[in-house]
């Protein structure tokens, strides 16, 4: 006789029990039965039929959102499970949470928005201008003859900052669109070309940046010498002060504001209030950081400065002038070599200035200007134009700092600079020269010049002629973005250096504003000392290293401040050379 499992005696009990089991047993069937068919259901319309874009969202406790731009609330945050890995970066959305109690918005959504729509040619390209008090910028030029110390600074700032007309009696020029330009007058020619630029607004709820009209270049230039810090700073202090009492610095804390400053950086990073320190601390107020300013030399150790190209003599009204002239660079007959113009620097035993006029001066393909005190063909625009217009390659050493205004003159004229230092150009001008240096111009180290006493002459003539052609033509095919387009026209189809400066400002805040909505830092691990490198990384680079240029920025800080100061003065020095 088989015995019964003893598994299946209660339910031998419940059937010998009373009705109630029975029934007791009966409700237990029909749950047991519902509870399979909601199983089931789930699995088939929440499992099965979500896909593999399915997203549960689970309501979390309170998350409070912090930035240091914008102030958010502590509101319930939205958690989301994706069950497939995104391959592209979340979308411009306010962050909201699925149970619709609010939403996370910032100020400068509206800004961003403009963008989609497609019928808006100044969509995501908008710039509101700060409507600045004059004392700001125009009673300066008012005062024109305050401006520098050795240079009456009026003819320089007449036709909107380009100077007086050149003349074209050798044949150097064109008849029209060159003028006599001052290196330090890109405060004016900025500001009157804003005034030209087709997505100006006066809404700044919708702009992609905002500029600040103050003439900084202007306004130290006038105090460098003899005046004590307080009157240094007094111009710079006012600034900010103003501004950040306007709503529209409260936006971003003035990270999406901008403003243009025509010398190097290092007259305005004072770094102690000693009366014997150079310059003012503009770049140093902590209001300012915040802030971008377009120097014509940056610093490679701080992120607030970008380097943007001299004004050169050429002021074109329209495309058809720059195309005239790129056609007659091409077709030039350049009997030099190399050339170069400028003078040594004795009292500076890095420099190499010296052993490049040696070379120079010992080599039958190159030609000379010497630079010096008195009357010099340095001094002529029409001289430097001819030279460099007769040569393949034009040397670009270090000047009193590391820029010079000469390396634009050069390509200009269709003379492929050489360089013998990084910061002259490859980690100043990011946003105006290729990152692949190698297609315009050549690098020589200084050390090779300095220690190794390596023939330039030899390293130039191994370049073939077809490399020399190549090289020269994408020399040529910069220009329009180096140059800056008469302020009282507008050219039509070429962006001048203007137009590269103001969209990259734009870039660079809309990047901001879109990793702010996103909770992220444009860099990993980013380290402010290092900023020369990050304009050199790839797109999607994150994070730096270790660089072949290290050795020419990694110097005791000390050090870097004195060379920076020097430098500074002895600019000025020039300048009065230069005026004498």
């Amino acid at each position: 006789m088989r015995r019964r499992p003893v598994a299946l005696a209660p339910f031998e009990a419940m059937e010998k029990g009373s009705f109630k089991n029975q029934q007791t047993r009966l409700c237990f069937l029909v749950s047991l039965s519902v509870f399979f068919w909601v199983l089931l259901l789930y699995f088939h319309f929440v499992v099965l039929g979500s896909g593999p874009a399915a997203e549960e969202s689970v309501s979390s406790g309170p998350v409070k959102l912090e930035s240091p731009f914008v102030k958010v609330e502590s509101i319930p945050a939205r958690v989301t499970i994706s069950r497939a890995e995104k391959a592209k970066p979340p979308p411009v959305k306010p962050v909201a949470n699925t149970a619709g109690e609010k939403v996370v918005t910032f100020p400068f959504m509206r800004a961003l928005r403009t963008v989609e729509n497609k019928s808006d040619p100044c969509g995501g390209r908008y710039i509101y201008v700060h409507n600045l008090p004059s004392r700001f910028n125009e009673d300066m030029l008012k005062e024109c003859k305050s401006l520098s110390l050795w240079t009456n600074m009026c003819k320089f700032t007449s036709n909107e900052g380009l100077g007086p007309p050149l003349e074209n009696e050798e044949g150097v020029f064109e008849n029209t669109g060159w003028y006599a330009t001052n290196q330090f007058a890109v405060d004016v020619i900025f500001n009157n070309r804003m005034k030209q630029y087709e997505c100006l607004t006066n809404d700044s709820s919708i702009a992609a940046a905002i500029f600040v009209p103050f003439y900084a270049g202007f306004d130290i230039a006038r105090y460098l010498w003899g005046h004590n810090v307080s009157t240094r700073d007094a111009a710079s202090l006012d600034l900010v002060d103003w501004l950040m009492k306007r709503p529209e610095w409260g936006i971003m804390g003035g990270k999406d504001h901008f403003l243009v400053a025509g010398r190097i950086t290092w007259d305005f990073r004072r770094l102690s209030d000693e009366e014997s320190d150079w310059g003012n601390k503009l770049l140093f107020l902590p209001a300012a950081r915040n802030m971008s300013m377009l120097v014509v030399e940056s610093s490679p150790w701080n992120a607030n400065d970008f380097g943007i190209s001299y004004p050169t003599y050429f002021h074109p009204a329209k495309d058809e002038e720059v195309f005239v002239w790129q056609d007659r660079m091409r077709n030039l007959e350049r009997k030099w070599l190399f050339s170069f113009a400028g003078a040594p620097r004795p009292g500076n035993p890095k420099s190499i200035r010296g052993q490049i006029i040696d070379q120079c001066k010992k080599s039958k393909v190159c030609k000379l200007l010497e630079c010096d005190f008195g009357e010099s063909k340095c001094h002529s625009p029409s001289s430097i134009m001819q030279m460099f217009q007769s040569s393949l390659f034009c040397l670009q050493p270090q000047g009193d700092s590391y820029t010079r205004r000469s390396a634009f003159d050069a390509m200009l004229a269709g003379c492929i600079p050489v360089f013998f230092h990084p910061g002259s150009a490859y980690t100043q001008y990011t946003w105006h020269l290729p990152k692949n240096y190698s297609t315009y111009s050549v690098f020589i180290p200084e050390d090779d010049i300095r220690k190794r006493n390596v023939s330039i002459e030899e390293s130039l003539s191994q370049i073939s002629p077809e490399q020399v052609k190549i090289m020269r033509e994408t020399v040529i095919s910069l220009i329009p973005r180096l140059i800056y387009a008469d302020p009282r026209s507008k050219l039509e189809t070429l962006r001048d250096a203007f137009d590269v400066a103001v969209q990259a400002v734009i870039d660079k805040v809309t990047r901001l504003r879109k990793n702010i909505i996103q909770g992220r830092t444009e860099y990993d691990n980013f380290v402010e000392e290092n900023s020369w490198k990050y304009d050199l990384l790839d797109e999607g680079q994150r994070e730096v290293g270790a660089h072949e240029w290290d050795p020419f920025f990694s110097k005791p800080k000390d050090e870097q401040r004195d060379e920076s100061t020097e430098a500074a003065k002895n600019s000025w020095k020039n300048e009065q050379r230069d005026q004498s």
